[in-house]
């Protein structure tokens, strides 16, 4: 008999697999292997996923709602990345070398992730069914994420701050209605007050 968690995770499996199968396809052997690793976690609004100097022992796959990452420093956090659903997420050097890391990442409204804890990871990683494809899934992870860096780093050089919130808003269209207004402004580097300008500029309403 299937305990209520199996029943959870069994019906998001389909949208888990298809979002893994955009960086690597497994085969339905595979899949029976990989899906029994995977667990369900809810996080209430301001819950967090990991903390600054925590071990971060997941990686996850939003579902619904929605998260930050976020660094402290001189006691005020600035904000580094929005995870949508759909969106990997994880402090994946924490995650990949199991030791302490440097951003928090929260919940900015009530969310619904499919997890896979540290040790399962690694299981996989050795199993004879998955181990290379898990391989090749670990690294464009951390290509994806890197490339992200990569791109805001870019940003803040060569564009300005309403170039960066359209930037943002061609590739996270659903990023105005899930994420208040005080977290875009700190991600963009600038105030509240001018971005709801910029936002007035290209009518867009805020939330």
């Amino acid at each position: 008999m299937k305990t209520r968690i199996d029943m959870d995770v069994e019906m998001y499996l389909p949208v888990v697999r298809e979002q893994m199968s955009k960086l690597v396809r497994f085969s339905d052997g595979e899949w029976a292997v990989i899906s029994k690793h995977l667990r369900l976690m809810t996080l209430k609004k301001k819950a967090h996923f990991t903390r600054s100097g925590e071990v971060c022992g997941h990686l996850g796959l939003i579902l619904s709602g929605s998260l930050r990452l976020y660094h402290l420093k001189d006691g005020e956090d600035r904000t580094g990345y929005f995870g949508l659903p759909n969106d990997f997420v994880s402090s994946y050097k924490s995650f990949l070398k199991h030791e302490p890391g440097i951003p928090s990442i929260q919940a900015l409204e009530d969310t619904v992730l499919i997890t896979l804890s540290y040790l399962s990871f690694q299981d996989l990683l050795i199993h004879p069914v998955t181990a290379h494809k898990m391989e090749r899934f670990a690294r464009l992870i951390a290509e994806n994420m890197i490339f992200c860096y990569e791109d805001r780093m870019e940003g803040f050089v060569s564009e300005s701050p309403a170039e960066r919130y359209e930037t943002l808003l061609k590739k996270k269209p659903a990023i105005v209605q899930q994420v208040p207004q005080y977290y875009l402004a700190n991600y963009l580097g600038i105030t509240a007050t001018s971005l709801s300008r910029i936002r007035k500029r290209i009518s867009v309403p805020a939330k």
